[in-house]
């Protein structure tokens, strides 16, 4: 007997719950606004060229193996991987440089001659406190069904909770190990990664510097190809994806959700519906009136959003990787301005150049794919920033390229800007903000909602759920979805 699921959305997280299920036989259908798939993992045209416009770091491999395992097949033999030697190249105004290696002895070469013996001791440390956070993590949280406080004491003990220090600050945590602000800054922006403050969230995100030292890879053809990749799989396992199709309600009779009423007034019926939208849609009403089945995200606790430019551009006077990171001269005013709702006056920038790898030699090729990313803060539903504040912030950000050495030369007419109000309408409900909830205070973990709801029938993927924001996060929360919705209807998790 076949059951029928509905997922709205395409994004990471649906798309993987949509290939595990479908490889058990059931009847999937995907619904998706947009076009194509991806959801947060998009490319955009700018000029003549395609262009990843989303996340642009491949960490977590085991994750995606695991996935295609599954669903039986190989990871391996639909995406071509390379890993990075190089995880990013950080540069300051001052003139100084440091690459950041996937071999940590290579690291703590490079940070000794960049700060000295005692600065690169440091790094050893606080890379092996990074290592024990994410082992105590890993097993007991991340890959659990929203594991409560209780929960994770039980497995993890208190004393290995407390190793995680959850009470510590990130900034405060990485002044136990760096001296040198520049340090304290680079590592500091791993908060960044979920959207937050290094200044207000826990230490315990430390475990993304272990994630990366685990490996980062380029993806042959880009980033977007993973989410054609699933979709594609999981259509040849039977399951239908349907695109430029919005939801307009999820039903909801007997107690338990039963399907969804499309934009055009369509029922769909179904025996159960997965929401890979943000949690705050549901949340807020944008799918019906559902009851308070999810804890809505206030704006003041909102993760960061972001401002994009992508553009062919030909770069000069610096030696850009993949990954660049040109930092602000004072990184707390940065964030102090983001908190108030505002662009930062001279923001940090990060630089994809998506046609090179770890060589620092441009490709034969010019001009190049640039994917240039501030920080910004969640405020589209508000009007903010507005036309002439990103303009403003434009010109900001190519100064503080060019004063870190980078100078650019591209048509403007040519390039693609995404703020906070378009970034608020590709994903409704959340101003912008791109990683859910954020990472502030030791609880903020527990607040994020889990894949079961408190309806029966309607579960929860994507980044602003447990486990959290990110490409390998965001399956996780698509496996863990798939899983509670398979153990609810009592199906085993045999293969077709």
């Amino acid at each position: 007997m076949t059951e029928r699921v509905v997922i709205i959305g395409a994004g990471v997280g649906g798309l993987v719950a949509a290939l595990l299920l479908a490889a058990r036989g059931l009847d999937v259908l995907v619904v998706e606004k947009e076009a194509t798939p991806g959801g947060k993992l998009r490319e955009v045209t700018a000029g003549s060229a395609r262009i990843d416009a989303g996340p642009t770091v491949f960490t977590m491999r085991w994750v995606f193996e695991e996935i295609f395992a599954a669903a039986g097949a190989s990871l391996d033999e639909h995406l071509t991987l390379t890993r990075s030697r190089v995880l990013a190249r950080h540069a300051w105004m001052d003139g100084s440089r440091l690459d950041l290696f996937a071999d940590r002895a290579e690291s703590t070469e490079a940070i000794s001659r960049f700060a000295g013996a005692s600065e690169a001791r440091g790094f050893e440390a606080f890379a092996a406190r990074a290592a024990r956070i994410w082992g105590t993590l890993e097993g007991s949280f991340i890959r659990e069904d929203r594991p409560s406080v209780f929960d994770l004491v039980a497995k993890t003990g208190a004393r290995d909770l407390m190793g995680i220090s959850p009470f510590t600050t990130l900034d405060r945590a990485l002044g136990e190990h760096f001296r040198d602000p520049r340090l304290r800054q680079l590592f500091g922006r791993y908060a960044t990664y979920c959207g937050s403050s290094p200044y207000d969230s826990p230490a315990t995100l430390m475990l993304v510097a272990h994630v990366e030292s685990e490996g980062v890879w380029l993806v042959e053809g880009g980033m977007h190809r993973l989410a054609v990749v699933l979709a594609s799989l999981a259509e040849r396992l039977g399951a239908r994806l349907q695109y430029g199709t919005g939801v307009r309600s999820i039903i909801r009779r007997g107690g338990r959700a039963v399907g969804v009423v499309l934009a055009d007034g369509q029922p769909v019926e179904a025996d159960a519906v997965i929401c890979n939208g943000d949690s705050n849609a549901v949340a807020t009403g944008l799918f019906g009136e559902l009851g308070s089945l999810v804890r809505p995200t206030p704006p003041a606790e909102r993760s960061l959003s972001a401002l994009t430019w992508a553009v062919q551009a030909v770069p000069e006077g610096f030696p850009l990787l993949r990954h660049s990171v040109f930092f602000s001269a004072d990184y707390r005013a940065e964030f102090d301005t983001l908190k108030r709702g505002r662009l930062p006056t001279m923001p940090t920038v990060y630089v994809c150049a998506q046609d090179r790898a770890d060589a620092d030699v441009a490709p034969s090729a010019a001009p190049e794919r640039l994917l240039c990313l501030v920080n910004a803060p969640a405020t589209g539903d508000a009007g903010k920033p507005t036309r002439e504040e990103i303009v403003q912030c434009e010109k900001q950000t190519l100064e503080q390229l060019r004063r870190c050495g980078l100078r650019l030369s591209f048509d403007p007419q040519r390039e693609v800007t995404t703020g906070p109000a378009q970034f608020g309408t590709l994903f409704p409900a959340t101003g912008g903000a791109l990683y859910g909830p954020n990472a502030h205070g030791w609880a903020a973990s527990f607040r994020r909602p889990g894949a079961r709801t408190k309806l029966p029938g309607l579960y929860l993927a994507g980044g602003s759920t447990h486990p959290g924001p990110g490409v390998p996060m965001a399956a996780l929360s698509g496996r863990l979805a798939a899983s509670a919705l398979m153990a609810d209807l009592g199906l085993t998790a045999k293969s077709r």
